[in-house]
């Protein structure tokens, strides 16, 4: 089974096998319904698998690219392989069972990332948790109906495999903006926070990680829809993809104009936000104020 950081990941290689075959249709001058009559199926079938939305079907893709005049045989090939490859199980399908379908998508494209940007207001972000903040961050919500002890293991074994995009050979760069509150909300028990903020401060050196805070002395800021994360990709055929997640659902967003609002937003909470060298001090100062409360 593939690990983290093994490969582009099967979400990535559909969006980018998507994005060949959409080419090479509007090349040939072919429309979607006629795509679809070709491998007998719809036209909002052709959409999906142009979006990298569903698997694919090597048999499809192979009557989508002779239907499409592609006469290179070594670029035929590679999109085949790319096709098989593109439905090979994600090192995260493993833990299938214990997160909704919603999220399954976010975990391929954050695995393929080459930068990812992200903003919180409370909680700290899953790639810079401890285990033991992300127990506490897991369970919060569900006294009425606690998870199984077995499935929040997973659920942080899964955490914690996510962050070895940060850390593999060639490491996905990481930039958070926090609100000052994230620091001071005792998520756990204020000793399950204080060692989460000495390890923020640890994080914090890394070469590829770079994290902000928003102080409170900085008034408001642009970001009142809440958190999200921007993802950008090496491969010119991966679109930046905006990330939002919501209660039950998340919606990812590719459109030029969405992404451009939430770039500028991205950008506005980043310069109120004190700057990156100004961090650790921020963040001795939460761990006195904790100390103090314990005394």
């Amino acid at each position: 089974m593939t690990e983290p950081g093994a490969s582009s990941g099967p979400t990535a290689q559909r969006i980018i096998l998507g994005t060949h075959l959409r080419r090479l249709r509007e090349a040939a001058g072919i429309s979607r319904t006629q795509a679809a009559w070709e491998i007998r199926g719809s036209e909002s079938k052709i959409s999906r698998l142009e979006l990298g939305r569903v698997s694919f079907k090597v048999r499809d893709v192979d009557d989508l690219l002779t239907f499409y005049k592609l006469d290179d045989e070594a670029e035929r090939e590679r999109l085949l392989t790319m096709a098989r490859q593109a439905n090979d199980p994600g090192w995260w399908q493993r833990y299938d069972d214990v997160t909704p379908d919603w999220f399954h998508d976010y975990l391929g494209l954050e695995m393929a990332a080459d930068l990812i940007r992200t903003f919180e207001l409370q909680f700290v972000p899953g790639l810079l948790q401890t285990p033991e903040y992300a127990r506490a961050s897991i369970q919060l919500g569900r006294q009425d109906m606690p998870l199984p002890a077995d499935e929040v293991d997973r659920l942080v074994a899964l955490r914690m495999s996510r962050q070895e995009v940060l850390t593999r050979q060639r490491p996905a760069r990481l930039w958070a903006v926090l609100d000052e509150a994230v620091l001071s909300r005792p998520i756990g028990s204020p000793a399950i926070l204080r060692a989460q903020l000495e390890f923020l401060i640890e994080a914090s050196r890394r070469h590829n990680v770079t994290l902000q805070i928003i102080p409170f002395r900085n008034g408001g800021y642009t970001a009142t829809g809440g958190a999200f994360t921007l993802l950008r990709f090496n491969d010119s055929d991966l679109p930046d993809i905006v990330y939002v997640e919501h209660l039950t659902s998340a919606v990812y967003l590719d459109k030029r104009d969405e992404l451009d609002t939430y770039v500028v937003t991205m950008d506005a909470v980043s310069i109120t936000a004190a700057q990156p060298r100004e961090t650790e001090a921020l963040l001795r100062r939460a761990i006195e104020r904790l100390d103090d409360d314990l005394l």
